[in-house]
């Protein structure tokens, strides 16, 4: 029954598959014809050698399997005549996936002290390799004959360790440079925001100096305090009649009165007063005058289009080639303020800024006003943005529940806290995003936008779902609309289901000051240039291929050609093609354009490699990284982060 119910279910009466995107019939195909077409085209490219068997074994290590096909979402008068004993949904994260670190795939490694031509402080004891000929002979094959490092920069860091070390590496196995390229490069900072040990050194140790925070911070103890001498002075006045005025009074209160308004007088000429410097000379207006809000950096938001900052798959080898598509704003990936604040390198490296990326910001996530301002004062001092934004939107249950992300949108007194106390200490714009509410049938943006405007935010982003409802249904455009009047003149930037131009242009007619982009970036990073020329791109596979080849190459100057920095970029490299997987060709439509809700069903392509592009199969997905980064080791294994959740 349960059988019969969800294919009545989901065909409907044209003969169109509920959810499925709309193709031209001659290109459609079943899921057995198109994997046997994949697997024996792929044989044929190696030339006949991959048995059957082989191929069995390569799937099996290579990935887990294909994920679990997405259940189809019925009405609820379907539901019911539906008996579903199974009620689990598939949402959210493979949160049992594999979890294999790239230091894994290179088993023993040069000794860095031979890379500097030192003597090795351990000796005989040091684990790793001191002869370079052994090395060399036991390090895996080169993946290709040029060094996108050394044609670049003119010389590669990486030294023999590289996976192209044949391109800079002499007989004699020392490493060749190009004096022009160097030189060229030699002063100029490509990548900035970096965490120096001398600071990583002075945040462990708790040694950094929060002077403003810690000014602010003072001020909320202080207000706090005389909120509590005020209710107890009210209680008292609860229990008198009001005198004509209107103003209850009683003996306790008249006795108290000229004390706590002295004090109150006290904190604020404390406030207003300038703070004292110790200096030798004249003052200048740096150190005794505050930045008003109108004496900000200022930051041109309007009809800008803006790369979400995405988890995982936003990186920023991934936002460099948004950049070249015609992005006008990025920014980093969501970082946790308390890491940042112990100065992990792992997060720190979420603020890193290219400098291709002309306006860009970084999102921090937090729960309490110490943190938070702490982590905008550390921002501020030690890295060069744009912009700051506050991540309180985040639906995972993780952030959520410690009543970060979402959870803020019901804390509004924190979160007025939390804003005013970053902008406090920034010299920047400080922005937010939030979503439509918690609960589905109960938005709180539209009430929290008006508190905001006084809070002093420069830009609100709107998703347009709450974060019950995550990806699964459609984002409410006219309550963006609605939200947006209300914001005025506070930009207001929209975000949801925007996949083609067409999108953006029904998304601007709502009175937006400018477009978010998350999963269309993803799922096209082509959109930007659609977008802004105004048209349907019928982008060939061999033009994807090339931009995967760029991002590979990114990915390689950023996180190193080495096996560590390969097997690193492959990882990222197979997180993303998860989501470009769902990109139809425009020449394969039967209706344009593409739905961002409707999940392609089996095709075959107008080539093989267009076809294994349409794969949502894992192996399929390390074959494509195998052409680009060479073969993945034995042990290799992969399951993406997310799983696809967007589909009806």
């Amino acid at each position: 029954m349960e059988k019969a119910a969800e294919e009545t279910s989901a065909k409907r009466s044209d003969g169109v598959v509920k959810g499925e995107a709309s193709l031209k019939p001659e290109f459609l195909t079943n899921k057995d014809k198109f994997h046997e077409f994949i697997d024996s085209e792929w044989q044929g490219s190696k030339g006949g050698k991959v048995g059957e068997n082989e191929t069995a074994e390569e799937s099996k290590e290579t990935s887990v399997g294909e994920p679990e096909t997405k259940k189809l979402k019925l009405d609820p008068e379907e539901r019911n005549e539906a008996e579903k004993p199974d009620r689990k949904r598939l949402r959210g994260q493979n949160k049992s996936r594999p979890h294999i670190k790239p230091t894994t795939y290179d088993e023993k490694r040069l000794c860095q002290s031979v890379k500097d031509n030192k003597v090795c402080p351990f000796g005989d004891k040091c684990y790793f390799y001191h002869d370079v000929a052994a090395y060399m002979a036991n390090k895996p094959a080169d993946i290709g004959e040029s060094c996108y490092l050394y044609d670049t920069f003119g010389k590669c860091a990486y030294g023999l360790s590289c996976r192209f070390a044949k391109a800079h590496t002499t007989p004699d196995f020392k490493t060749m440079e190009k004096a022009d390229l160097v030189k060229t490069y030699e002063d100029r900072i490509v990548v900035t925001n970096s965490l120096s040990k001398d600071l990583q050194n002075r945040l462990r140790k708790r040694a950094v100096d929060f002077k403003k925070s810690a000014e602010y911070l003072e001020t909320l103890s202080n207000n706090k305090d005389n909120r509590e001498q005020r209710g107890n002075g009210e209680a008292c006045a609860a229990e008198v009649h009001p005198d004509p005025t209107g103003d209850a009074k009683c003996a306790s209160t008249e006795a108290t009165t000229p004390e706590t308004s002295s004090t109150e007088a006290e904190m604020q000429a404390s406030l207003e007063k300038p703070a004292s410097v110790k200096t030798i000379g004249p003052l200048t207006d740096t150190d005794v005058i505050k930045l008003r809000a109108c004496e900000k950096k200022q930051v041109d938001f309007q009809d800008k289009l803006y790369l979400a900052p995405l988890t995982t798959c936003g990186n920023l080898p991934f936002r460099r080639v948004c950049k070249r598509f015609g992005a006008d704003i990025t920014c980093g990936e969501m970082a946790m303020c308390t890491n940042l604040l112990q100065g992990q390198q792992s997060e720190w490296a979420l603020l890193k800024r290219h400098e291709s990326e002309d306006l860009f910001g970084v999102q921090v996530e937090g729960c309490f006003p110490d943190t938070m301002t702490r982590c905008a004062e550390l921002i501020n001092n030690n890295t060069d943005v744009d912009f700051v934004d506050i991540n309180s939107g985040c639906p995972i249950d993780l952030v959520y529940k410690k009543g970060g992300g979402c959870g803020l949108m019901t804390r509004t007194r924190k979160f007025e806290q939390i804003v005013k106390g970053m902008n406090c200490v920034l010299d920047v714009p400080l922005t937010v995003k939030i979503r439509t509410g918690v609960q589905e049938k109960c938005s709180l943006a539209h009430k929290l936008i008006p508190e905001m405007k006084n809070w002093g935010v420069s830009m609100i982003t709107l998703h347009g779902r709450s974060r019950e409802q995550r990806y699964t249904k459609l984002a409410d455009w006219d309550y963006i609309s609605t939200c947006s009047k209300m914001a005025s003149p506070v930009p207001l930037f929209g975000n949801g289901d925007i996949l083609s131009y067409e999108d953006a242009m029904k998304a601007r007619e709502t009175g937006v000051s400018g477009i978010m982009i998350a999963r269309g970036a993803l799922i096209k990073p082509w959109i930007f240039t659609e977008i802004k020329e105004s048209r349907h791109w019928d982008i060939s596979s061999s033009e994807r291929l090339d931009i995967l080849k760029d991002f590979s190459n990114f990915g390689l100057e950023h996180w190193g050609s080495d096996t560590r920095g390969v097997e690193k970029t492959r990882t990222f490299l197979l997180e993303w093609l998860s989501f470009m997987c769902r990109y139809i060709p425009v020449g394969l439509l039967e209706r344009v354009p593409q739905k961002i809700n409707e999940r392609p069903p089996y095709y075959m392509g107008r080539n093989y490699l267009e076809s294994l592009m349409a794969s949502q199969n894992v192996g399929d997905w390390v074959r494509i990284s195998e052409m680009l980064l060479g073969p993945v080791p034995k042990n290799f294994n992969f399951l993406p982060k997310h799983k696809a959740n967007a589909y009806k």
